[in-house]
């Protein structure tokens, strides 16, 4: 929208813009000036919010967040905007309100509302907010998805141990449904005649990332949260077990990886390498150790398995 600025004294020229006070500029700038179109705060807004959603991934989060940084837009940013969403639900459950003096089960039904209903306006005052509802419109995801996903959350607000049952549907709504909700952000509605292929692949990736998050946060869990995911003593066979079945389920996702979209191929491969590393290392360390000890890749090694990732997902 132009405006001319109307004439004032020799000097200087006065403006009044109904809704703003009158200001007076020196002449020599009295000219006709562009204010910015009403579509620029808005388009400036969903930028900010974006930037906003992706502080938090880099927060919490060193392997994932590297991955994610091998992806090219608008994928890069879809994946932090939903990252954010879920993280923020996880400090829900995780200690974040109680030490803030706040009721978990209240914090969380209520973001579970304000997560459902956001998709439903174009406008949010909390940018994470804002971020997620324009990923889930553009990205066509699906509520069954996020319903699933606060059921698990809520409950590690009842429960400390969990029959093989219990954790498979656990699993399922805090870890595979994020990465069919990834899926349908590489997709973003298209059509492929591979699509069981795919949500088999990002079912088994999701499942495998949690179960190593799982037992890399052993002693975090049992001491701080008082929980057992995998029974009250993990002994070296049953972590032999674990790192097979997550072996197992990388394998089957890394499948299903050439059936991606091309851009999307390159972060998949590289979170997926990762976190093959951690496992291993996992593997390598005794079930006794899990528990006072955090297992983590060397940034180097991360940066040398995500360039190896990124080459092999480029070869023709």
């Amino acid at each position: 929208m132009k405006v001319r600025i109307p004439e004032g004294g020799r000097h200087e020229a006065k403006i009044h813009l109904r809704g703003y006070r009158r200001i007076t500029v020196p002449r020599r700038h009295a000219r006709t000036v562009s204010w910015p179109d009403v579509n620029t705060f808005l388009s400036r807004f969903d930028a900010m919010a974006d930037k906003a959603a992706a502080q938090v991934i880099a927060q919490y989060s060193t392997s994932f967040s590297l991955a994610v940084r091998t992806l090219p837009n608008p994928e890069r940013t879809h994946i932090r905007n939903l990252y954010a969403v879920v993280r923020i639900a996880d400090e829900i459950v995780d200690g974040t309100t109680t030490q803030a003096n706040e009721c978990s089960e209240t914090a969380l039904d209520l973001y579970e509302e304000q997560v459902l209903h956001a998709p439903a306006h174009r406008f949010h005052t909390d940018p994470v907010l804002h971020a997620w509802a324009r990923t889930y419109r553009e990205c066509h995801l699906n509520q069954d998805h996020i319903r699933a996903f606060f059921a698990s959350m809520r409950a590690d607000l009842t429960q400390t141990t969990f029959t093989q049952q219990q954790l498979d549907t656990y699993i399922y709504g805090s870890a595979e449904v994020i990465g069919l909700m990834c899926l349908d952000i590489f997709l973003r509605g298209r059509d492929t005649p591979h699509r069981r292929e795919l949500e088999e692949g990002a079912r088994a990736l999701g499942s495998a990332f949690q179960k190593v998050n799982f037992l890399r946060d052993l002693g975090e869990d049992s001491r701080a949260l008082g929980r057992a995911y995998f029974g009250a003593t993990l002994d070296d066979d049953l972590k032999s077990t674990l790192t097979s079945q997550i072996t197992d389920e990388l394998d089957r996702a890394r499948k299903a990886i050439p059936l991606l979209p091309p851009a999307a191929r390159g972060g998949v491969a590289a979170a997926e390498a990762l976190f093959r590393e951690l496992n291993a290392r996992i593997a390598a360390t005794p079930a006794s150790e899990l528990q006072t000890t955090r297992v983590s890749v060397p940034n180097h090694l991360k940066v040398a398995l995500t360039a190896k990732a990124l080459a092999n997902t480029r070869k023709p």
